[in-house]
């Protein structure tokens, strides 16, 4: 009886095509961004298996997928090739993934697979995380000017903004996505094609109605933010609108030329905001489309101004209130917590 189950069981190579093909892209509907990542970790690994163990990767079976060759493998990631810990983290992820699929295609193969889950990942300390004061991204987004490029980047600027989108959301959003009348909203298609509508804010509604009517012809299903040839932005696209604009910033605020501004920390930035108007952690996630409340718990942690005005708070009994200044060392064990 074992027997046939082994041999009707789906070999490695099949294995593999089945869960890039039929379960990351149709079931769990994955971003491109994410395949891609997944797929060069399932070849790093296969070349990795073929040094040591001396087999192809169309010879080889689950039942080399050892915790000692992943270890291994983990290890060559971070010594050989300089990958940091959270690199390190998402190959395994992935590899994780493929193991978890494969277990229900493979039973006989269960025990093998779940020694190979033990595998953990590895601690490391999470980095803080950047934002802008609201100050300077107003200074970022700026003021539409007269060329059509300059009213499309301050609208995608406003918007990312306004929204806390995801760069890959944001360049999704087609016309008919965006709601304009009593309620004001945008339609996101956020990580596993899960949508959600976000609240958009007065000035960002003007913004939108003035772009749609200098661009009349962007019928519903076109992009609401075009390049110049009418197709979606790319993320270098909006990678260089943003630099360009950050850039003009940093005239009235030379910190900005310092640091590392990203899409990604405009979305940082519009949860920082939120929480620091007081808006509770469940509305953030829903807003950002955060599948765990564990996310948006980090933007507290990294919250320093919410910290001290917390540790201002923890008066001994008696005491006269006053304004507290911590050490050096302790605000260095806040930043690590």
């Amino acid at each position: 009886m074992s027997e046939g189950k082994v041999s009707d069981a789906p070999s490695f190579p099949a294995l593999v095509q089945q869960f890039f093909t039929e379960y990351l892209v149709s079931q769990r509907a994955m971003s491109p961004y994410t395949v891609a990542a997944y797929r060069d970790a399932m070849v790093l690994f296969l070349h990795f298996a073929h040094q040591r163990l001396g087999k192809a990767p169309t010879a080889l079976s689950l039942q080399d997928f050892a915790p000692d060759l992943i270890l291994a493998f983990l290890d060559h990631l971070e010594q050989q090739r300089d990958n940091t810990v959270q690199s390190r983290n998402l190959r395994l992820t992935a590899l994780r993934a493929f193991l978890k699929f494969a277990a229900r295609r493979d039973v006989a193969s269960l025990h093998v697979i779940e020694r190979a889950l033990g595998v953990p990942l590895k601690r490391f300390e999470q980095p803080m995380f950047g934002f802008l004061t609201r100050e300077e991204m107003v200074a970022v987004i700026g003021e539409p000017g007269e060329s059509w490029t300059s009213q499309r980047d301050h609208l995608l600027l406003a918007m990312l903004y306004n929204t806390g989108a995801r760069v890959s959301e944001m360049i999704g959003v087609h016309v008919g996505d965006v709601v304009l009348d009593a309620s004001p909203c945008v339609h996101l298609r956020g990580k596993g094609r899960k949508r959600r509508s976000v609240p958009l804010w007065t000035s960002t509604v003007q913004a939108i109605r003035a772009w749609l009517r200098r661009n009349p012809s962007l019928g519903a299903d076109a992009p609401l933010l075009p390049n110049r040839n009418g197709r979606t932005m790319t993320r270098s696209n909006v990678n260089k609108r943003l630099d360009i604009a950050v850039a003009r910033a940093a005239e009235v605020y030379p910190n900005l030329a310092k640091r590392h501004i990203s899409p990604h920390s405009v979305r940082h930035s519009t949860a920082m905001h939120m929480l620091q108007s007081g808006v509770a952690f469940s509305v953030i996630a829903l807003w950002l489309g955060h599948e765990s409340m564990t996310t948006t718990h980090r933007y507290v942690e990294a919250d320093l101004a919410m910290k001290k005005a917390a540790l201002a708070r923890l008066q001994e009994p008696g005491m006269e209130p006053a304004r507290y200044q911590p050490p050096d060392a302790l605000m260095q064990f806040l930043q690590d917590l």
